[in-house]
């Protein structure tokens, strides 16, 4: 079994920035890549960005040069760092992982970007 708790979601203004947060109940180190998703209001979950456990990364073309996905292994944390946020960033954000064959969900962060 794997928790993911994410965290740091919030209003901000166009050109912002935040950091999300996914808190992880088993060392990282354990897990396949970790990943982002989100999910704007009547659409589709999307994936956002990805971090591979070589240190390997994948980002949508639309965050590419903005958000950054990293993660501390002795906190068990993954980290989104995400910057100059356009209204089009606004969505639920989720942390997800793939183990033992089963997909894990958090319950979601909510961003919000007014312009």
């Amino acid at each position: 079994q794997v928790q993911l708790v994410e965290s740091g979601g919030g209003l901000v203004q166009a050109g912002g920035s935040l950091r999300l947060s996914c808190a992880v109940s088993r060392s990282i180190l354990d897990l396949n890549a970790m990943s982002w998703y989100r999910q704007a209001s009547g659409k589709q979950r999307d994936l956002v960005a990805t971090l591979g456990n070589a240190g390997e990364t994948y980002y949508r073309d639309s965050v590419k040069g903005r958000f950054t996905i990293s993660r501390d292994n002795a906190e068990n944390t993954v980290y989104l760092q995400m910057n100059n946020l356009k209204p089009e960033d606004t969505a639920l954000y989720y942390c997800n992982t793939f183990w033992q064959s089963r997909n894990y969900w958090g319950q979601g962060t909510q961003v919000t970007v007014s312009s």
